[in-house]
């Protein structure tokens, strides 16, 4: 008998949107090719300070050899193309494949599905273990806290004798097309908490909510404060104009400009989605893949990436509601930190929170500004607050991770259960 073939795996696509990256790359470049002669007549209008640096450089290029110069300006700009493209090719061709065996689903609602990963622990399930719901975002999958045997901050916490249980939000179906935020939180995720208690009648959950989902975890803990023994935010955004200027009005623009695209497709797609995440760094996936094409493809470090650059690209796609709810509301109004940001009708209140809170503020946190974060911790009364020295992923899935996150979640955790 002929062997059963094992399917191939699918084809990477990223990094996503690839166009869009490819194309900031190579408007980088080419510019600083083009610029050279502008800058070199003094003719270009620069913004404050920079006006003394561009005269520097300006003084020092023609301090060498024109010819020389520019030739070493064209072989950069190659020698960075074919380095970027040489990561791309090497990242598709990478063997990796993520291959943990799942945690058991106990409980499920439409497209969301409740991941026990107490039952993971020693093989059986912990019936003394504290609950801890995990909430997390809903544009990206939920298995970045799962992400690998050694990168997994949920079967670390199960290995504490934590009793995790994941919301993972699964990708809108025909039902959540239509769903706003008031839905997601009034429907499966409390759906979820009340799944927990039926599992372990008795206790209280701990909630914990990481980036956009320590937003609905702190409008459950508002709603529901009664079946919950605590809460910690991780990386959670509030006051939404703390970051660069252009970011209110960037969003707003991509409101009104998607508006279409929402209306036809139902939902935001996740290209969409990709592309305002490259907008704040739009050189970021440049230098990634070019430092990933001088890594060695059997190192550690290596397999790190592959596996975050697939979840990174195994994105989930908005509802068309909550896409204009996040654009418009939160980053447009800032409605959280304005105090106009409902639920089923009513503020979002930190300051009527009394419950335990932890409010973990990574300080290199790049996606979420750390003082977007620090102005929630600062909201919540008596929130005790963590600010270790890492970054918005890397708090996840970082070799600091345990030591600057994990661990003093967990210590925070059981003293709260």
């Amino acid at each position: 008998m002929t062997q059963a073939r094992k399917p191939a795996a699918p084809p990477r696509l990223g990094p996503r949107p690839l166009p869009l990256n490819l194309a900031a790359a190579a408007l980088t470049w080419t510019a600083s090719l083009s610029a050279l002669p502008i800058l070199k007549q003094g003719s270009n209008a620069w913004k404050g300070s920079l006006g003394a640096r561009a005269a520097r450089l300006r003084e020092a290029i023609e301090a060498c050899e024109a010819d020389a110069f520019a030739d070493t300006l064209n072989t950069q700009a190659r020698r960075r193309a074919l380095a970027l493209l040489d990561g791309i090719l090497a990242y598709r061709r990478h063997p990796y494949r993520r291959d943990l065996p799942p945690a058991p689903a106990v409980w499920s609602q439409g497209a969301a599905r409740l991941l026990d990963y107490g039952a993971l622990a020693g093989g059986k399930p912990s019936q003394t273990g504290a609950p801890v719901l995990v909430v997390p975002s809903l544009v990206n999958r939920a298995y970045i806290l799962d992400l690998g045997r050694e990168t997994s901050l949920l079967r670390w916490l199960a290995g504490r004798g934590l009793r995790p249980y994941l919301l993972d939000w699964g990708r809108p179906g025909p039902a959540e097309r239509g769903f706003t935020l008031t839905d997601y939180i009034a429907g499966p995720l409390e759906g979820a908490l009340d799944a927990v208690r039926a599992a372990q009648p008795g206790t209280r959950p701990l909630a914990v909510g990481y980036c956009m989902g320590g937003l609905l975890a702190l409008a459950l803990a508002l709603r529901r404060r009664a079946a919950l023994s605590g809460l910690a935010l991780l990386a959670t955004p509030w006051d939404f104009h703390t970051g660069p200027e252009h970011n209110a009005t960037a969003a707003m623009a991509s409101a009104s400009a998607l508006s279409p695209a929402l209306d036809s497709l139902g939902v935001m797609p996740v290209d969409a989605i990709q592309a305002l995440f490259a907008s704040l760094d739009p050189l970021l996936a440049a230098r990634k893949f070019m430092a990933f094409s001088r890594l060695d493809p059997a190192s550690r470090k290596a397999a790190l990436f592959v596996a975050l650059e697939d979840w990174i690209n195994d994105g989930v796609p908005l509802s068309a509601p909550v896409a204009r709810e996040c654009l418009q509301g939160w980053y447009g109004e800032n409605t959280p930190a304005a105090g106009s940001w409902r639920v089923a009708g009513r503020v979002v209140d930190p300051g009527a929170l009394d419950l335990p809170c932890l409010n973990v503020v990574p300080a290199h946190d790049r996606i979420v500004p750390p003082a977007s974060a620090a102005a929630l911790g600062a909201a919540i009364p008596g929130a005790a607050q963590l600010t270790p020295a890492i970054g918005h992923i890397g708090m996840i899935v970082s070799g600091n991770a345990k030591a600057q996150v994990w661990s003093p979640l967990a210590e925070w955790l059981v003293a709260n259960s």
